[in-house]
């Protein structure tokens, strides 16, 4: 009967197997952030009628964000019995240091990857501080807040809980640390793509592109245990090509855009509709993004590796 157990409990980690936690942690995820969501309705329902439309999605974003980080504390407490902050969510002087360089890199590719396309002619300048028929500043404070949002959200489940019930479980499989991880690290880079598939202007490639995409952002929580990069990044990428820039974001208008433009040039170099990150300059913006973030990590601590901790469950105090 232990035998049979054992395929869904481990008896060493005094918790469930990894494919089941999995499957309850997202199961309890749904529920938390959904019971957080219902009472909007009915709180937008007593607010007066001319209330901004941003306003209201602002909040719905705050409250989804704060439902997804809510679910994933209680499922590290309740299901894989780990401290929140195991996630990748350590905060200190170096986890702020490594959220700036993330930003920085982001917004820096970015307008790389405009001066590139306006110096070639592929982009033209329609004009400046669009607000596309509503207020510029409200529109742009809107979309900061979006992409704060997007940028933790998916950054903790696509990487912190995925990679880390992932390889923790490849682990336990007798596969060693590095290995659990790199596979774990591709799997999440390709439900990343999948995830986006049904996105606008989405395409075979740009599906795999946007796996690229995602072992880019999932870098340095590779080489850290730590999301400060890949939030930053994030933010920053999303935010500078969509509301700074003009570019699509994925597939989607952005909104208010500080510079607005028209898209020219071939659609496999620059990406068309969907945004630079299903063309071919866009992955060269990733490949020399990648190799910034090796430097950089290289340049702080002297050397560059997999941060193999990430693969190996250690009980947490208190919890047995």
């Amino acid at each position: 009967m232990r035998t049979f157990l054992s395929f869904f409990w481990h008896y060493g980690e005094g918790r469930f197997r990894a494919i089941l936690r999995l499957v309850l942690g997202l199961v309890l995820m749904a529920l938390v952030t959904g019971g957080m969501q219902l009472p909007l309705g009915w709180l937008f329902n007593l607010l007066p009628a001319d209330i901004s439309i941003n306003l209201v999605t602002g909040i719905s974003y705050v409250v989804l964000t704060g439902g997804v980080t809510l679910g994933v504390f209680l499922v590290g407490m309740l299901i894989d019995r780990r401290k929140f902050a195991d996630y990748g969510l350590r905060i200190s002087r170096r986890w702020w240091q490594d959220f700036a360089f993330g930003l920085a890199l982001g917004a820096g590719l970015i307008a790389l990857i405009f001066g590139v396309e306006l110096g070639a002619g592929m982009v033209t300048i329609t004009g400046f501080m669009n607000g596309q028929g509503e207020s510029f500043w409200a529109g742009m404070g809107l979309s900061l807040v979006l992409f704060i949002c997007v940028g933790i959200q998916e950054e903790l489940t696509s990487r912190g809980y995925l990679i880390t019930n992932l390889a923790e479980g490849l682990n336990g499989w007798v596969i060693k640390p590095r290995w659990a991880l790199g596979i774990a690290f591709g799997l999440s880079s390709v439900l990343f793509g999948y995830l986006h598939a049904a996105n606008p202007g989405a395409t075979p490639t740009s599906v795999f592109t946007t796996m690229l995409a995602g072992i880019f952002l999932g870098l340095g929580f590779m080489l850290t245990g730590q999301l400060a990069i890949p939030i930053g990044l994030h933010i920053a990428w999303n935010f500078f090509q969509g509301n700074v820039f003009g570019f699509p974001v994925s597939g989607s208008n952005a909104g208010a855009t500080f510079v607005a433009i028209q898209q020219g040039g071939p659609e496999w170099l620059t990406g068309g509709a969907y945004g630079p990150e299903a063309g071919v300059i866009g992955l060269l913006a990733i490949a020399l993004g990648s190799a910034l973030t090796v430097w950089y990590l290289h340049r702080r601590d002297g050397k560059v590796a997999l941060e193999e901790e990430v693969a190996i469950y250690h009980t947490p105090d208190g919890m047995g």
